[in-house]
């Protein structure tokens, strides 16, 4: 029997399974595919963090492909009265056929994996967000033709987002441009991994990473969890909206991103995010996309 395949970061796929499972979304947006590798399949989804896109996407792809997907918040199960996490994966494993966790801890995603004899998918944690970042590189394929030799830079706070870009930057090999105020810089950790390996600036001025950068990319300035750090991260923050002026900086065709929900008028101007170098809805569309070939290939050995 083949080993158990875990999606919980960019790193656990090769440059050539991204490109593969890339492709597969592309053929399944395309409406080319037309399997069903989820027949009699069940996702369970456990949510200790709310979400749109995260439940909407994955619970709409799995019925797509054939399969049932269960919404598990930590209200529901006994993980949210002190169960171990090692008991719930090992019952978990024997009535599901894998499992999407969006959490607060990344330890506790390592968790369900190392004793959970099913997939386990990273749907986000603190540290990592890679199922966005698939999107996201889908959507700069479908826009740029490919990431080689383009410039990506990160305009904000050093969080989930950034490391997962910066292990998409050192597994990928484009350039990557991080603008973090002074306190607020991505893991030290996963910086210096992938620094080694691919060509990364992280600096605290907006205008050096954007400048001539092909992809401009943001997030909110406060995640879920952070609500009462507002003020204060509004100050330290301030300078480093992403408005008409910072895109003028960048490649006359670069393109927007964003990994939304959106605060307009604070990390994004509204005449970027409804402007027509922003891609932020084609992104949204694409975690559709790119979570049903992780289902495909990690549930259904597509």
């Amino acid at each position: 029997m083949a080993p158990v395949r875990h999606f919980l970061a960019i790193p656990d796929l090769s440059r050539e399974e991204i490109v593969a499972l890339l492709d597969l979304a592309t053929r399944m947006k395309r409406g080319e595919y037309v399997e069903k590798p989820l027949a009699g399949k069940t996702l369970g989804m456990i949510f200790a963090k709310s979400s749109t896109r995260t439940r909407v996407s994955f619970e709409v792809g799995a019925y797509q492909l054939g399969g049932h997907a269960l919404f598990l918040s930590a209200r529901d199960i006994q993980l949210g009265r002190g169960e171990p996490i090692r008991d719930t994966a090992r019952v978990l494993s024997r009535y599901l056929d894998g499992i999407m966790i969006r959490t607060f801890d990344h330890a506790d995603v390592e968790e369900l994996a190392r004793y959970g004899s099913i997939p386990v998918i990273n749907g986000l944690t603190d540290l990592l967000h890679p199922c966005q970042v698939l999107a996201d590189l889908l959507t700069i394929r479908e826009t740029a033709g490919s990431w080689d030799g383009k410039a990506i830079a990160w305009i904000g706070d050093g969080n989930n987002m950034a490391n997962s870009w910066l292990n998409a930057a050192g597994a990928l090999g484009f350039e990557l441009r991080l603008a973090c105020p002074a306190g607020y810089q991505p893991d030290r950790k996963i910086v210096e991994r992938n620094g080694a390996l691919t060509r990364v600036l992280l600096t605290t001025d907006p205008e050096e990473a954007a400048r001539g950068a092909h992809v401009i990319n943001t997030d909110v300035w406060a995640s879920m969890g952070q609500e009462e750090e507002q003020e204060e991260r509004a100050r330290a923050f301030r300078g480093f909206m992403v408005d008409a002026k910072l895109m003028g900086m960048a490649d006359p065709r670069a393109v927007f991103l964003h990994c939304l929900p959106a605060h307009r008028g604070e990390e994004v101007s509204e005449d970027v995010i409804e402007g027509p170098q922003s891609r932020v809805w084609e992104q949204a569309e694409n975690r559709l996309h790119v979570q049903k070939a992780l289902m495909a290939t990690l549930m259904g050995a597509a």
